[in-house]
């Protein structure tokens, strides 16, 4: 599987800091649980949370451009919230006959800003693990994790016969979980394509280069899946 660069989105980063030298399972265990507890917080502990992440990320080795890329993916989709929630104000029919009326309706609800601070920690947390985690590592830790389960499962009577010890099922997640940073790489090259032949970042572009990056990503996507069946095929 290929190495992106640390320039991208979720890029492994190739300079070797603290969370480098933690085991891709303890780090599994580690971020996981964490993104599951995080959403039972209130705004404050979320705001606390989101600077002890950027504090850690940093002394661990990650720079203030690299933590502000990876949380690129996060504004995107807190736009997107942003627009959900003045279309839900607009469902209520709130009445526009002064200023404090349409106010009412561009201001985000109650639920918009925990949402999005869920959202940026959920960033922060994903990007120490993929910055710091190579792909190969990722599958390699799921592969045991799943050959354990699996040996244990094997031992129950009646249903232990149809079980079989291997490392199918992480091997199909490790590759959706590598594919997500390729998505943000592909969409980087795709970008620096536009700006190079003139174009402008208005709505034109998004609509136009939505469409290629789909089509880009499912032709990866076909290559990669036929990539698994021959090497299935060779064992």
């Amino acid at each position: 599987m290929a190495v992106t660069s640390a320039k991208n989105v979720f890029g492994y980063k190739t300079v070797r800091g603290i969370l480098h030298n933690v085991p891709a399972m303890l780090k599994l265990f580690m971020f996981l649980p964490l993104c599951i507890f995080f959403m039972s917080f209130n705004v404050l502990h979320f705001a606390a949370g989101i600077i002890a992440a950027a504090i850690t990320a940093f002394i661990c080795g990650f720079t203030i451009r690299e933590q502000l890329t990876d949380l690129k993916p996060a504004l995107v989709y807190g736009f997107l919230l942003y627009l959900l929630s003045v279309f839900s104000n607009l469902l209520e029919n709130i009445p526009i006959t002064d200023i404090s009326g349409l106010v009412q309706i561009i201001s985000p609800r109650n639920d918009y800003f925990l949402f999005s601070l869920r959202l940026i920690i959920i960033v922060q947390l994903s990007a120490m693990l993929f910055r710091t985690t190579s792909a190969f590592e990722i599958r390699e830790a799921l592969g045991e994790i799943e050959y354990w389960i699996k040996s244990v499962l094997s031992h129950i009577p009646l249903l232990g016969k149809s079980i079989i010890p291997d490392r199918k099922i992480s091997g199909v997640f490790s590759l959706f979980l590598s594919f997500i940073p390729e998505i943000f790489v592909i969409w980087t090259n795709i970008n620096l394509a536009w700006k190079a032949r003139g174009g402008r970042n208005n709505f034109r572009k998004i609509t136009t280069l939505v469409f290629v990056l789909i089509t880009l990503c499912m032709d990866k996507a076909s290559k990669k899946t036929k990539a698994l069946e021959a090497r299935s095929a060779v064992r």
